[in-house]
């Protein structure tokens, strides 16, 4: 889906939390060109960033370059993409320009290790070798991951990519820069806390997920701190907040770490994609898929991620599961 969507041109005022608060001309950001050590392709990397075609804090334009809006520990900052002749161009804005392009080499996974990863299976060889510029990104932050996962748990996509579109466009703030009209950075942990429980259900947000997300923020610093850990580590930290679970835990740090070896488990289709791309079985369940990608230990998550790029997936057997609309309610 990425880059299908045509940008909308910047308006003259930004409405956030239904105000309008106008866009300042933006002055030119700080700029950090970066050149990999191999094959990058930067939707590929980055994409798995992105909650939907209309997320706020991510932007594919049709030149192929990206908009990222972040709330670092600096504060809110910008930041655009783009790859050029083997190089990545970085410009970035606001109070975490800084802190965004320092990172950006991990952020375009520069601690990832492809050389690390030996096919087993010809699929995986044939799908690496066609998409020779898959890294895994590293952000550095985790609840930028971890709240748009935990409303991802139990409800269809579209439902919780609609949920984090709403979530944000309100209680967010506008992008620094000039970036497109639109984007906005994600709320900060204190304001997450104050959304009144109404807002959540206009969101199609249910209470164990809205409670779920509020017992995260009440302990944000605790939870960043894990961006520092081994991900195994990071899992156990981010467990111990009650209605976090594998299933969340391995979806943050996939993302928050660039963790290789962070398989999902728990997650309705994946298993069955897995085994039958690998094994023939679409009926696989967790223990079938992770018996599997067992060749691939330390590796398993860039295994399923490549399982994923290949396209070989079974065929439908039933209608897509209807969202449920619990705004309605």
């Amino acid at each position: 889906m990425a880059g299908r969507f045509a940008p909308r041109p910047t308006p003259a005022v930004v409405r956030v939390g239904g105000t309008g608060v106008p866009r300042q001309a933006a002055a030119p950001g700080k700029v950090r060109v970066y050149v990999p050590d191999g094959p990058l392709e930067l939707g590929l990397v980055l994409g798995p960033l992105r909650r939907g075609p209309g997320d706020p804090t991510y932007r594919t334009m049709p030149d192929g370059s990206v908009w990222r809006a972040s709330r670092t520990p600096a504060g809110p900052g910008t930041l655009h993409l783009t790859a050029r002749g083997g190089e990545v161009r970085g410009e970035a804005w606001g109070p975490g320009a800084e802190w965004l392009l320092e990172r950006l080499p991990r952020l375009l996974g520069a601690d990832d290790d492809p050389s690390a990863f030996v096919p087993r299976h010809r699929l995986l060889a044939l799908t690496g070798h066609r998409r020779p510029g898959l890294r895994l990104t590293r952000t550095g932050l985790v609840l930028e991951s971890l709240i748009p996962s935990i409303l991802e748990q139990k409800v269809t996509t579209l439902e919780a990519y609609q949920a984090w579109r709403v979530l944000v466009r309100k209680f967010g703030e506008p992008a620094p820069g000039p970036a497109p009209g639109g984007m906005c950075v994600m709320p900060g942990a204190r304001t997450w806390a104050m959304i009144p429980s109404w807002e959540w259900h206009l969101a199609g947000v249910d209470d164990k997920r809205a409670s779920t997300v509020l017992r995260a923020v009440r302990v944000a610093a605790r939870l960043e701190e894990a961006a520092g850990m081994a991900p195994a580590a990071a899992q156990e930290r981010l467990e111990l907040v009650s209605g976090i679970g594998p299933w969340t835990s391995a979806e943050t740090v996939q993302r928050s770490h660039g963790a290789p070896d962070a398989v999902t488990v728990g997650d309705l289709h994946l298993p069955g994609i897995v085994g039958f791309a690998l094994g023939g079985d679409r009926y696989a369940d967790d223990s079938v898929m992770l018996r599997l990608l067992e060749p691939y230990a330390g590796q398993r998550h860039r295994a399923a991620r490549l399982v994923l790029l290949s396209g070989r997936v079974p065929g439908r057997r039933a209608p897509r599961m209807a969202p449920r609309g619990i705004e309605r309610l």
